[in-house]
């Protein structure tokens, strides 16, 4: 079995303070958020301190939708990014869909790439994650599939990419179980808190779990008893106490 790139991941860190008590947690990710639209979004400068206040072993993931692989890894390298998450819709449909194409793991080569998916309703065959297979497919078709995947809550069609995650909105686990597994890794996020996480691992059967507005008492303002309640919990359910 691969392992995964992390176990639990705390996504939406604004502040160095955040970053700190996030390690401090023992939380093993942290993502810093450069989607245009998100409450959480950060420019580059900021983005900067907070990976510098990060500890070493702490993976710092940078998550983008619909950016550039050059634009990427300048973002990375400025911000010292340890992994990259690509949070776009999977496939276009319109032209103002914001996409992140499969051919961009090739094109980041050297940065080990998270690919957001989400469950889809009425999807080919009954499979809520027919488009991440695709996805993942065509990906490893262009020389470089992903390290891992995220899956995520379902969002109708038409979402804008800053509302795509940390709204809250819940996953749903006995579908995750149900799917035939990825090629991949695969961790679970969508409406985790400190209070659901658990049966949130033991009915999806992930791995690895991601949380941002489930630790939060204003949009990237991190609890620092929900996020040391949800590492306990998360790290508990998942045998790594």
């Amino acid at each position: 079995m691969i392992e995964p790139l992390f176990h639990v991941k705390i996504c939406g860190v604004m502040s160095p303070g955040d970053a700190r008590l996030v390690a401090a947690a023992g939380a093993d990710a942290m993502g810093l958020n450069f989607v245009a639209g998100s409450p959480r979004h950060l420019e580059v400068a900021a983005a900067r301190a907070v990976a510098e206040a990060a500890p070493r072993g702490v993976l710092k993931v940078g998550v983008f939708a619909g950016t550039s692989a050059a634009d990427i890894r300048r973002v990375a390298m400025i911000v010292g990014l340890d992994a990259i998450q690509l949070h776009g819709h999977l496939f276009a449909v319109g032209d103002d869909w914001v996409v992140d194409d499969p051919e961009l793991c090739a094109a980041l080569v050297g940065l080990p790439v998270i690919r957001a998916v989400r469950l889809e309703e009425g999807s080919t065959a009954g499979d809520p994650l027919a488009g991440a297979r695709r996805w993942i497919d065509l990906a490893a078709a262009a020389g470089t599939a992903p390290a891992m995947a995220i899956v995520d809550a379902a969002v109708p069609r038409g979402t804008a990419a800053g509302r795509l995650g940390g709204t809250g909105a819940r996953a749903d686990w006995a579908a995750v179980a149900a799917a035939a597994a990825l090629p991949v890794p695969l961790a679970l996020a969508g409406g985790l808190t400190p209070e659901n996480v658990r049966a949130a691992i033991m009915a999806s059967g992930c791995r690895a779990v991601d949380t941002a507005s489930g630790v939060e008492s204003a949009p990237g303002v991190k609890d620092p008893g929900l996020v040391r309640a949800f590492v306990v919990a998360a790290r508990g359910a998942l045998g790594l106490m």
